[in-house]
């Protein structure tokens, strides 16, 4: 049975002193976070909680305000949970998912955990393979981590086929297991070296989509989530973080049929040099779009 609130009604007697309220148990986690400077200490707090009763955060806000108790044993695994979270430890870790589009995928220790400034790069592609006129356009999602972008083309597109391409033997275990909790029959996966990829599908594919590895090798990331805990694999990219990129860049010009569309994630500085690459290469009409926040985040090229 899952922990759950002692009572709906005011924390008072017995209950109260068993785990104290809701309300309480906040307050402390959120003033630990903020010590902690954990940058969304009152989201994380209420997913923490959310995940420890089985509820939605808007379930704890409601349990707040109505000055509900909790659980000693509830308190006791959220207070450990929220000093894991103080320690910088993910909060995706710690709830073993994180929402990504339409989706929740399963993460944790081995797989990069996808960011939301993603979502629009995938948007990018999704857009792309909605235009193709293929009746059963393929897209190939190269470095595809825990699915997250493979899996939102294949739920959004749903004629394509899409196939997603991993080479780390710990992020494959995680792409498999939300491929099944997903459930698409439209989707496939592949454990391959990215440049000899899925030869079969050699210039039949009208979308390849990737978020490669691309943070410079010196250039190490301020955040402790990124930095102590996501594989290094999915971070680094080469002396001048292109080293992937140029792998994809190559993979694509093979995988692509003529006109098909290649989507890149980089870091917010890297476009010229991405466009630059992609051009070197023999890509047509390379251009670097912007996130939702305004940073220029994918490089888009059609092949020639």
């Amino acid at each position: 049975m899952r922990d759950l609130p002692a009572s709906a009604g005011p924390a008072t007697g017995a209950s109260a002193r068993a785990g104290g309220s809701v309300a309480q148990a906040l307050r402390d986690a959120v003033e630990l976070l903020t010590r902690a400077r954990v940058p969304s200490p009152d989201v994380d707090a209420e997913l923490l909680l959310a995940h420890v009763l089985g509820v939605t955060r808007g379930r704890v806000q409601a349990l707040s305000l109505a000055g509900s108790d909790l659980a000693a044993e509830a308190a006791d695994r959220f207070a450990r949970l929220v000093e894991r979270r103080a320690a910088r430890e993910p909060l995706q870790h710690l709830t073993g998912v994180a929402a990504f589009r339409t989706l929740e995928l399963a993460v944790g220790p081995g797989v990069f955990v996808p960011r939301p400034e993603t979502e629009q790069v995938a948007q990018v592609a999704i857009d792309a393979l909605r235009a193709d006129a293929t009746p059963e356009p393929i897209a190939v999602d190269l470095g595809t981590g825990s699915g997250a972008i493979a899996l939102s083309l294949a739920a959004e597109v749903p004629h394509a086929l899409v196939v997603g391409v991993e080479n780390s033997p710990q992020a494959f275990l995680w792409t498999r297991e939300n491929l099944k909790r997903t459930g698409l029959g439209n989707a496939r996966l592949v454990f391959a070296d990215l440049a000899d990829a899925l030869p079969e599908l050699d210039g039949r594919v009208s979308v390849v989509v990737s978020n490669p590895p691309y943070i410079p090798r010196d250039a190490v990331p301020r955040d402790p989530e990124v930095r102590l805990h996501d594989p290094e694999a999915a971070l680094y990219g080469g002396e001048d973080g292109l080293d992937v990129i140029r792998v994809v860049s190559r993979t694509a010009l093979r995988l692509l049929r003529p006109g098909g569309t290649l989507v890149l994630e980089h870091g917010e500085t890297q476009g010229p040099d991405v466009r630059a690459l992609l051009t070197a290469d023999g890509w047509r009409a390379a251009a670097t779009v912007v996130d939702l926040t305004g940073r220029p985040r994918a490089t888009s090229a059609l092949r020639p």
